[in-house]
């Protein structure tokens, strides 16, 4: 039996554990390694749809580039050289079909015969790549649209229309969850709804924390009252916003509390909006202990989403309340701080704060 390479090293293809994914056409190890097969000269990705070779003809290699350089040349049908993998792109081009298709009855089977996939490979694809199911994203899209339909000035009705929601009954079950008010009153910016705030100084900048009488809908940190008010303003333009630091003073000195002695937050209530995708993020950073990081991919592995490392970033981007959700503590891979909505110098400083405490 010949033997196969991984650049230096030697081992029986037989015996080695990538082997084993390449059987299984493991998308998740796409990049970490290519496959060339000595009898036709070819290299692929892990994930390659072609027939599998005999193991005695098969090495590996950490990169397309060393493959080359061994004389293999890449396959054309899941081009291993590709900044994107097959599973992404497939991915994409179902997220567009969605998009233009959301007024309409959508199915598995009708979206893998117009993308020339079966239904199986194209949920398990598109769950890996986005981070939520075909099904999952297509409410998200829904209800997208109807926010921007409301927020335009139209009525439910005509927002529920336009959004391709099948019944009044259905809008309104995933609207009330994921808006934490009715939809009507998000339509008019929040009208009907009343929101307390109260802002106070902190090492961080200032703090400010609002509320419905659900929970804590808005918590931000910035330089002064002003911008703070205009943002929570902007969110809900006809929402009866008043300052009001006792209604908001337990929660407000919690964020304190933390930001002086490094004392956790306690689990307060929150009235958040946000996809079920992004809800499940949030509830992973909650559970990140203080002093402790992890990167994007770690939180996509720990939410049984591994490939879907961009997408928590989003969700992190898109958290509406600081520390109480603690998504300062999710870095990149390579150690690198990434992005924060409240700023990176923010972001450095609380994390440092939190390697100090004891």
């Amino acid at each position: 039996m010949q033997t196969m390479t991984h650049d230096t090293n030697t081992i029986p293809a037989i015996d080695d554990e990538r082997w084993q994914a390449v059987l299984r056409r493991d998308g998740n190890r796409d990049g970490e390694f290519v496959f060339a097969v000595d009898s036709t000269g070819i290299y692929c990705r892990p994930s390659c749809p072609a027939r599998r070779p005999r193991p005695e003809h098969v090495r590996f290699f950490s990169s397309p580039s060393a493959a080359e350089r061994a004389g293999y040349r890449a396959c054309r049908r899941c081009r291993p050289h590709a900044t994107t993998t097959l599973r992404e792109d497939l991915a994409a081009r179902a997220a567009a079909w969605i998009d233009e298709h959301l007024d309409e009855r959508q199915t598995l089977a009708r979206m893998g015969e117009a993308l020339g996939v079966s239904p199986g490979h194209l949920q398990r694809s598109f769950t890996r790549a986005m981070g939520v199911s075909p099904r999952a994203y297509a409410a998200a899209r829904r209800l997208e649209t109807a926010k921007a339909e409301m927020r335009a000035g139209a009525d439910v009705t005509s927002a529920l229309h336009t959004a391709g929601y099948g019944s009044s009954s259905r809008f309104y079950e995933q609207a009330n969850s994921a808006l934490g008010m009715p939809p009507s009153s998000y339509r008019r910016g929040g009208e009907g709804m009343t929101i307390r705030f109260g802002t106070a100084a902190s090492a961080m900048g200032r703090v400010l924390v609002a509320a419905t009488e659900l929970g804590i809908c808005a918590a931000s940190i910035g330089d002064n009252d002003g911008a703070l008010e205009a943002a929570l303003r902007s969110e809900f333009p006809r929402a009866a916003i008043a300052r009001d630091d006792e209604a908001v003073r337990d929660w407000l000195d919690a964020m304190l509390e933390h930001l002086r002695q490094r004392r956790g937050i306690v689990a307060l209530p929150l009235d958040v909006m946000g996809t079920p995708f992004q809800r499940s993020v949030w509830r992973a950073l909650r559970a990140i202990p203080e002093g402790e990081r992890r990167s994007y991919a770690e939180v996509a592995a720990e939410i049984g989403k591994p490939s879907a490392a961009r997408a928590v970033a989003a969700a992190c981007a898109a958290n509406p309340v600081a520390l109480v959700i603690p998504c300062h503590r999710v870095v990149r891979g390579d150690g690198g701080l990434g992005g924060y909505r409240w700023g990176v110098e923010r972001k450095r400083a609380l994390l440092n704060a939190e390697e100090r405490a004891p």
